[in-house]
């Protein structure tokens, strides 16, 4: 699988989800937001975490608006694979690649943490690695991310299967003690309607190597390598 990690100003995790993509067995290739196309054979885009373009205005919003998301937004169209993390969550919902908004975390402080997540479902390309309802361990770190959408596109993502992962407890229950930005329905990720744009804030990058406390995150990679759910 040929990736290609957009990298925009301000833009901080490039280098780990590239990271993450290489020990997973994808080719990378670094691009750059000015540029109008994306290399020949991208298999999927990657809009990794940061503060692109210093946040200004609102967070993703400029970003949504560069060079390169003309290109993106025709690769999903197409079908192609295409990943926000984090501020690339953000920057996919400014450009009209999922519904709904990233607003101030309820609180109105920045969570760093780790934080647990429930696997919605195991069926998607994203996924494929983990079994559902399983419960993994990644991290947060944001200030903006509160998922908020109107009733009409939560009762559809709700109603059409399209929240990928919440957050959860450690044995997998969904409480608002372990929603750490107030979410609607503790989303931390979620689905276009062709299951090829995934959006999520939590860093799964961050966890997958076990000298730095966990490999969690490993397998949302390894799904999108092919990698299959352990026996």
């Amino acid at each position: 699988m040929k990736a290609a990690v957009i990298t925009f100003p301000g833009s901080n995790r490039d280098g780990d989800v590239a990271k993450a993509l290489k020990q997973a067995g994808a080719e990378v290739v670094h691009v750059w937001h000015a540029d109008t196309d994306l290399p020949a054979g991208t298999d999927i885009v990657v809009l990794p975490g940061g503060f692109s373009y210093g946040d200004y205005l609102r967070t993703g919003a400029i970003a949504g608006r560069a060079n390169i998301m003309d290109a993106t937004r025709a690769h999903a169209a197409r079908g192609g694979y295409v990943l926000g993390i984090c501020n690339g969550f953000q920057i996919a919902c400014e450009a009209g690649l999922l519904p709904g908004i990233l607003m101030r975390n309820a609180d109105l402080k920045f969570v760093c943490r780790r934080q647990h997540l429930k696997v919605e479902r195991a069926d998607t390309a994203y996924t494929s690695a983990y079994e559902q309802g399983q419960v993994i361990d990644v991290c947060v770190a944001h200030g903006e991310g509160n998922y908020v959408a109107d009733p009409e596109t939560l009762a559809r993502l709700e109603g059409e299967g399209l929240v990928a992962f919440r957050y959860a407890d450690g044995e997998g229950k969904v409480t608002a003690q372990a929603n750490p930005n107030g979410s609607l329905n503790n989303i931390a990720g979620i689905y276009s309607p062709g299951f090829n744009v995934l959006g999520l804030m939590p860093h799964p990058e961050n966890l997958i190597d076990s000298l730095t406390g966990g490999t969690d995150g490993r397998g949302l990679f390894e799904s999108l390598m092919g990698g299959r759910k352990a026996a």
